[in-house]
């Protein structure tokens, strides 16, 4: 990925985020934009939203958000002058949920580790 993309990626994400916070303060509370991936060809790129909150919640968030694509695009194009404005897909991301389910597997293992020492060390005396 060449540097330009990469900060368009960025600056896409940023305006996008200030926007949707600004204007839709009370739909956007538990919605960030965790990333974009815009084409090198500029034509088409993924914005990646993370959601708080169970898979419905989720849902009926994204179906609002693509409710709003058409808005989302022009004010992005107000915002960030480019030759050509990408088609935007909206995609949910999960990987907060893969995380928390690493970290809670993690926490189990430090649990059990810590018991066997424990036990050990009482075991002996």
């Amino acid at each position: 990925m060449s540097n330009r993309t990469i900060r368009i990626n960025e600056l896409i994400q940023r305006e996008l985020a200030a926007y949707l916070h600004t204007r839709y303060q009370e739909e956007t509370v538990a919605m960030t934009v965790s990333s974009v991936e815009v084409a090198p060809d500029l034509k088409t790129g993924r914005i990646f939203v993370s959601i708080v909150g169970d898979e419905d919640f989720a849902a009926g968030r994204m179906k609002w958000l693509r409710s709003k694509a058409g808005e989302l695009r022009s004010e992005l194009a107000r915002r960030v002058v480019l030759k050509h404005t990408p088609a935007w897909t909206y995609v949910l991301d999960k990987a907060h949920v893969r995380s928390n389910r690493v970290l809670s597997i993690l926490d189990e293992i430090a649990a059990e580790e810590k018991r066997k020492k424990g036990g050990a060390g009482e075991g002996g005396v």
